[in-house]
Parts: C-alpha cells; sequence; structure tokens
C-alpha cells in the first residue's frame, strides 16, 4: 500500500522559512519580521482540524505547542502569545505562535491583515536563528 508523503502547502513554502523537524511537526517561520511569528506544521497527509489527528498525535502537538510556548514566552519577554489554528486561507492544519507586544503594530488586535508582512533582512534572519539554535527538540 503506497503511503502519500507528507507535503507542505504551497503558502507556506512561499511565505514561511524551515527551521526544525520535531517529531511530529516541522517548525516554521513567517517571514514577516513586523512580529517574532512560528508556524508548527504536523507532517501528516490530509489534516485539516486538530481533530483529525489521532489522540496520540494531538497530545503530541499539545506537548510541542507547549514547549515552543516557553520558549518564546521566555526569550522574546512576550506581552502575550497567539496561539491559533484558523486555516481558513490554508486548509492544511497548522498551529501559529505569535509574540505578541503592546509596542506591535497591530496590538491589541489580531494581526492578520494590519500591516503588510515584511520581509526579514539577512542580519535580522541570522540573529533570530542564532537565537532559536538554544531551543531544543521536544521529546
Amino acid at each position: 500500500m503506497h503511503h502519500k508523503e507528507f507535503e507542505l502547502a504551497a503558502e507556506f513554502e512561499r511565505d514561511s522559512l524551515y527551521l526544525a523537524d520535531w517529531p511530529l511537526c516541522q517548525l516554521r517561520l513567517q517571514n514577516d519580521a513586523n512580529y517574532p511569528w512560528f508556524i508548527l506544521i504536523p507532517r501528516r497527509v490530509g489534516m485539516v482540524e486538530i481533530i483529525d489527528l489521532t489522540q496520540t498525535e494531538q497530545n503530541q502537538l499539545w506537548r510541542e505547542s507547549a514547549h515552543l510556548s516557553v520558549f518564546l514566552k521566555a526569550q522574546f519577554q512576550a506581552k502575550k502569545l497567539n496561539i491559533a489554528a484558523l486555516g481558513n486561507m490554508v486548509p492544511q492544519l497548522h498551529l501559529h505562535h505569535i509574540v505578541r507586544y503592546d509596542s506591535d503594530f497591530a496590538w491589541p488586535a489580531p494581526v492578520w491583515g494590519k500591516v503588510p508582512a515584511l520581509a526579514y533582512t539577512k542580519e535580522a534572519l541570522e540573529l533570530l536563528r542564532q537565537k532559536m539554535a538554544l531551543l531544543a527538540v521536544p521529546t
């Protein structure tokens, strides 16, 4: 029996940058320097809702999300973490983790559609990658 391979939605290829593969998810950085914005994408085919995952996978998604969240809150001194699975535009299951500050462009509203995305410069991306290198892979 041939299993389909996990494929990233084209929008993620276009709008985000690969950071790491975790036990369940691929961790990506939204290419928008307005906000520290990370995306966890379970590497499973045909998933749209969190409830489409098995119970074991749901538990692992929660572990990976919490692991990322603890790191982001500490490393980025977040005022608030926005964690959301919307998927209205990109149905492939994914979980946004957006670090928010009361000084950011969209505060206190959601980030979607407030200001145009600002692509990372090479230097800013390198600094962010150095910070993210401190993040251990969750179990």
